[in-house]
């Protein structure tokens, strides 16, 4: 522990989040340009949606499991300037799909020692109670920012081009790691090594209570970034069949209305779990989210913008409804000296699955037609089968009640 307070230590990790999230979200948000600009293929677009996430997946098991070993500030510290250089390459090189993929792969790998080592971060200086509600406070802090550059890379491009939208991205991560050199806390004595080789996840996969949340997680975030990456499409496409260009809110608005109040509803539905048991939040989450999933799918090709705009935006909200619940159930469900590599598993399968869910939703967008109703419907129903895997794992796998949440096995059980 240190002698900065809780509070000043929270206060510093979540800024430095925010900044470092702020860009993240750019080029979902020009999707539809880059599309026309760089005549790409659903299938292309998927892979520069999806591959930040499958570079977060490939890296995030070394990068989080090495924050049980060296001090985590300078894990992040590192990542934030790669995320640094990742926007400037978008500004100054990015030309095409292949040169656009390479620099998403880097922005990955930034956001890989970034997220969950910031969490990492606040798990070595914080206890109980105040541990849990942080992780939503920190999960709040990137909500707010992945929104917030939805609104941002969309306004700047409207009054210039999509370089400066970048140009805003670098700006916001230089801030980042700035605050981060300043303000983050450096670990004091590193705890006992766990015993077993590095990278050795054997421990983490027997830790059931955990991993639990980790395969609702994976689920959840497939879901979480399908909307993320393709909302923006959707919606013009929506316009495009109802023969307008002038609407009400403009497409890549809709994903920063969503992050804002789903921020609000992550950081709610934490709370709600613990007040009503997280096992029981979690499952009647995904079922309400299931059900918005299918209602989306359907108005898909009604031509109704606002309606269509609408039930994105309650989806959006009740997909981020037990976002941190999730989250703080396999972090507080971890062993102490293993936690940095069970947050990497977390973090593997989580953004494993959105990886693959903005890649697999355009694979199947060209296969069944394009963009078109049978299309759609058939890329939606994709991630509803995906999506079963969230209640099935909390069922199944029954996670052990966490300190201070409302009991919910012993209920189970009668």
């Amino acid at each position: 522990m240190t002698d900065i307070s809780p509070k000043r230590i929270l206060i510093a990790v979540c800024a430095a989040q925010l900044f470092a999230q702020m860009g993240a979200y750019t080029l979902p948000a020009l999707l539809p340009t880059f599309i026309n600009e760089w005549s790409l293929s659903n299938t292309e677009a998927g892979w520069l949606a999806g591959i930040f996430y499958g570079a977060y997946m490939v890296v995030v098991p070394f990068l989080v499991s090495l924050t049980d070993r060296i001090d985590p500030k300078k894990v992040y510290v590192g990542s934030v300037l790669v995320t640094l250089l990742a926007h400037l390459g978008f500004v100054f090189l990015a030309d095409g799909f292949v040169s656009a993929l390479c620099f998403r792969i880097l922005a990955g790998i930034g956001w890989a020692g970034t997220y969950m080592p910031g969490l990492k971060v606040l798990a070595d200086h914080l206890e109980g109670k105040l541990q849990t509600r942080a992780v939503s406070f920190h999960a709040a802090s990137v909500g707010v920012a992945g929104s917030s550059s939805f609104f941002i890379a969309a306004t700047i491009e409207s009054f210039s081009n999509w370089q400066w939208a970048f140009v805003s991205a670098a700006g916001f991560a230089a801030a980042a790691l700035i605050l981060a050199l300043i303000y983050m806390p450096a670990r004091g004595k590193p705890p006992a090594l766990p015993a077993g080789a590095f990278l050795d996840f054997r421990p983490v996969f027997r830790n059931f209570s955990s991993l639990a949340y980790s395969l609702g997680y994976m689920a959840h975030t497939w879901e979480m970034f399908v909307q993320r990456s393709w909302v923006v499409v959707l919606l013009v496409y929506v316009a495009a069949e109802a023969g307008t260009d002038a609407v009400l809110i403009p497409p890549a608005y809709i994903p920063f209305i969503v992050g804002i109040l789903g921020t609000w509803a992550s950081v709610t539905g934490n709370e709600m779990a613990i007040r009503t048991g997280r096992q029981r939040w979690v499952l009647g989450t995904f079922f309400a989210s299931m059900i918005a999933l299918i209602a989306v799918a359907a108005s898909s090709s009604s031509g109704l913008y606002l309606l269509v705009a609408g039930l994105c935006m309650v989806h959006g909200i009740l997909i981020y409804a037990d976002s941190s619940a999730l989250t703080a159930g396999a972090s507080g469900n971890a062993e102490p000296e293993r936690r940095g590599a069970q947050l990497a598993l977390h973090s593997m399968l989580g953004y494993g699955g959105g990886f693959a869910g903005s890649v697999v939703f355009g694979v199947v967008l060209d296969f069944a037609g394009g963009q078109s109703t049978t299309g759609w419907i058939a890329a939606f129903a994709s991630v509803l089968l995906i999506l079963c895997i969230g209640p099935l794992a909390i069922w199944r796998l029954q996670p052990k009640d966490m300190p201070g949440d409302k009991p919910w096995r012993s209920s189970v059980a009668k």
